[in-house]
């Protein structure tokens, strides 16, 4: 079965339930998932991408195990971080490029060829040598991107694709991915970075309170969390 399905998945960790029987599938090209911090939502995407494996059930990306076969997974699914330096890991811009290509299999010569041609025809060749170190949190953004782009994956998994970015590179960053031919999953605390998906999921304390349409999906949302922003929610100590 083509697209990404779950079933009946739960993870635990540190002996907390974090998510619990989530049944889905997931075809649609643009997915959002809304939620409040601690929901578990970042945790989903990492089930997904098979950086964790389910703790009960099953996580499938076009029929394969995204956990047990890595190889298989990174055609499929690409994963974007909120914070770039948690995905970033060599020194220059050139080195993070190629990594993505090496893992596919292509030979260290050819995927460096591959980064510079990539960079030049982004008008960024000059960035090739250049320390990581160097780029502003826009530029590593990018860099990021541009490294899951090019192992060409039908999926992208997006964690908070707009944080900490200023409004002229939230712009460039929202046309990119507008353009992007592939299925894009976005999971966001602000309603905003998924309005114009296809369908929104709702998550709550790890379990789906709604899945549909955005203009279904998002009132309620937005509602509850006035709600709950109203009601000094977090002013009891923990026990």
């Amino acid at each position: 079965m083509g697209g990404i399905t779950l079933q009946d998945a739960g993870y635990f960790a540190g002996g907390k339930e974090i998510l619990s029987g989530l049944s889905l599938h997931l075809e649609e090209p643009r997915i959002g998932i809304i939620g409040r911090n601690g929901s578990g939502k970042t945790t989903l995407l990492r089930l997904i991408a098979g950086l964790v494996a389910p703790s009960s059930g099953t996580v499938r990306v076009d029929g394969i195990d995204p956990f047990t076969d890595r190889k298989g997974a990174l055609s499929r699914l690409g994963i974007l971080f909120q914070n770039p330096e948690h995905q970033i890991l060599f020194p220059t811009v050139e080195e993070e490029l190629a990594f993505g290509l090496r893992q596919q299999g292509l030979p260290q010569p050819q995927a460096l060829d591959t980064a510079r041609a990539t960079l030049a025809t982004e008008g960024r060749a000059h960035w090739a040598k250049a320390p990581v170190s160097t780029l502003s949190g826009g530029q590593k953004h990018w860099l990021c991107l541009q490294a899951v782009l090019m192992m060409r994956p039908a999926t992208i998994l997006l964690d908070e694709p707009f944080a900490g970015l200023d409004l002229p590179s939230i712009a460039r960053v929202s046309r990119r991915l507008a353009a992007l031919p592939q299925r894009l999953v976005t999971i966001s605390h602000d309603t905003a970075a998924v309005a114009g998906a296809d369908r929104v999921i709702w998550l709550e304390a790890g379990r789906i309170r709604a899945d549909g349409p955005p203009a279904q999906v998002l009132p309620p949302f937005t509602a509850e969390m006035a709600r709950i922003g109203e009601a000094d929610a977090d002013a009891d100590l923990a026990g």
